[in-house]
């Protein structure tokens, strides 16, 4: 989940973590904006379809699945999708979008999760492990209920947009906070991200015992440019998200 957290002309200015974020707060709002907005419904959900090609009868797991936008286009695809997030709210809405059958759970990714070793083919963490300070544990947890040979698909804010972003610059080299503010309907909420060098994030893939096989920095989908077309241009020529494919070894 995300949204954009401003850009070099209007930098956020670093700060530690104010509180919990609070996604049930939001979550309604939330919901409606990224749901066909340029950032997520033409940019960031489309590009992780891409890189998971033909999911046809896979077994994947939506880390951090909030309202359950991009669950609805895996299984429009094929797939058998499972969906875990830490908000009640925001399961709520998938439950209402996917049916009361969904196969949706609550849970922290920080901890470990209710799922058997290898139970999955895929997982996708879209736009959520930016949230964590502390990757290790999240990554372990994901190998394990990934199959020999399965992968994850992750995508997070891009390191370089969130060094320039904040007002003073970071250590680039050090794991650091910041804190937005997100409004809706006249009420401000402040949500944390945390920000790690681009060697950090590939570290901690490997360390959990993951190879990585793509870094990409795709381009928007180009059926935005009649609808956001100022937008589009802007999105296009600067950087935004990281995507990543990583697999687990075959023994």
């Amino acid at each position: 989940m995300t949204r954009s957290t401003g850009d070099a002309e209007n930098p956020l200015r670093t700060a530690p973590p104010v509180r919990v974020n609070d996604y049930d707060g939001f979550a309604e709002e939330f919901s409606a904006e990224t749901e066909n907005n340029l950032l997520n419904a033409y940019h960031a959900r489309p590009a992780v379809l891409a890189l998971a090609g033909d999911v046809t009868g896979r077994r994947i797991l939506d880390a951090g699945c909030g309202s359950g936008a991009l669950s609805a286009d895996l299984r429009d695809a094929g797939a058998a999708v499972t969906g875990i997030d830490s908000s009640a709210g925001m399961l709520a809405l998938a439950r209402r979008r996917l049916g009361e059958d969904a196969d949706l759970h609550v849970g922290d990714l920080g901890e470990r999760l209710p799922f058997e070793d290898g139970a999955f083919d895929d997982v996708v963490a879209s736009l959520v492990l930016h949230y964590l300070e502390d990757w290790g544990p999240t990554l372990a947890e994901m190998r394990r209920v990934l199959r020999p040979g399965g992968r994850l698909i992750a995508s997070v804010q891009h390191p370089f947009v969130d060094y320039a972003i904040q007002n003073p610059r970071p250590d680039y080299f050090a794991t650091t906070s910041y804190t937005d503010e997100w409004t809706f309907n006249g009420r401000s909420y402040p949500v944390t991200f945390w920000r790690r060098p681009l060697h950090a994030m590939t570290d901690a893939f490997t360390t959990a015992g993951f190879r990585l096989a793509t870094l990409s920095e795709p381009q928007p989908d180009p059926a935005a440019r009649e609808l956001f077309p100022k937008d589009f241009h802007h999105l296009s020529t600067k950087m935004s998200f990281l995507f990543f494919v990583v697999e687990v070894p075959e023994p």
